[in-house]
């Protein structure tokens, strides 16, 4: 029966070599696509940015929040991005309750930055041109439930005006091959995710989905905003999210 561990072999190798193949093939298409998103028209209707310095909040869902995060914690100005949950309740703010999809909440990122430097449209223009997908109704990408919805959650009625200007103006544009879905909701309570979600791009940056789906964006963000992005990310502080004694996650 030694003829059995040479097929063995020899079937492993090809099954590795097909895995690879449709590794490389679907980040190639993921790239791609991310390369051929319209960068967003800067907003007309917008807050002036603030005479000095400040901090301001956003909460944007836009997909899985590994890659939200990811991106605003390149953008100049940003002071931290957390990623939580949105839209549902306390008890079921749970990364394995949110994924059931039927909690209400949107897997989402609270930004907290200086309104001196960059302003709550410029985010949104980030926001529409890089992380998510406007037109993809309760999913974006390979992630499928609505939890991965995009949407907008003002914290005031200054931040709403301009949410409802710039979502306007961007369908005005018919920038986009299909209708925008992009939904804005007065902001809910935000829950941080667990600890072991904080900062993972960054902390797990050879992670096959990071690398297939999350990387191209931030490349995006210093292509198409090379005066915003900044090369060094800003991490979540320790005190900003629960305790968690588990490190790893999976998609």
């Amino acid at each position: 029966m030694a003829y059995r561990f040479p097929m063995l072999a020899a079937a492993a190798v090809a099954t590795a070599s097909l895995a690879g193949a449709l590794i490389v093939g679907v980040s190639r298409q993921s790239a791609s696509a991310t390369e051929s998103q319209a960068l967003a028209p800067a907003p007309t209707f917008d807050q002036p940015l603030a005479k000095t310095s400040g901090s301001e909040t956003a909460i944007l869902s836009g997909g899985c929040f590994w890659g939200v995060q990811i991106v605003f914690q390149h953008v100049q100005g940003v002071r931290e991005v957390v990623s939580g949950y949105t839209g549902g309740e306390r008890g079921t703010a749970h990364y394995e309750d949110v994924g059931t999809g039927a909690t209400g909440h949107a897997e989402s990122v609270r930004i907290a930055f200086d309104p001196h430097v960059v302003s709550y449209g410029t985010l949104l223009r980030i926001y529409f041109s890089v992380v998510t997908d406007p037109t993809q109704l309760d999913h974006q990408g390979p992630d499928l439930g609505a939890q991965y919805r995009s949407e907008i959650w003002p914290l005031d009625e200054a931040q709403r005006r301009v949410a409802e200007a710039y979502l306007a103006q961007l369908r005005s544009a018919h920038l986009f091959p299909a209708p925008i879905v992009t939904r804005i909701e007065s902001a809910r309570p935000f829950y941080a995710a667990e600890a072991y979600h904080q900062d993972f791009a960054t902390l797990h940056p050879h992670n096959l989905y990071i690398m297939t789906f999350d990387a191209p964006k931030v490349a995006a963000l210093a292509r198409g905003f090379p005066a915003l992005y900044v090369a060094r990310p800003t991490l979540v502080s320790a005190s900003s999210t629960p305790n968690s004694a588990r490190q790893e996650a999976s998609r």
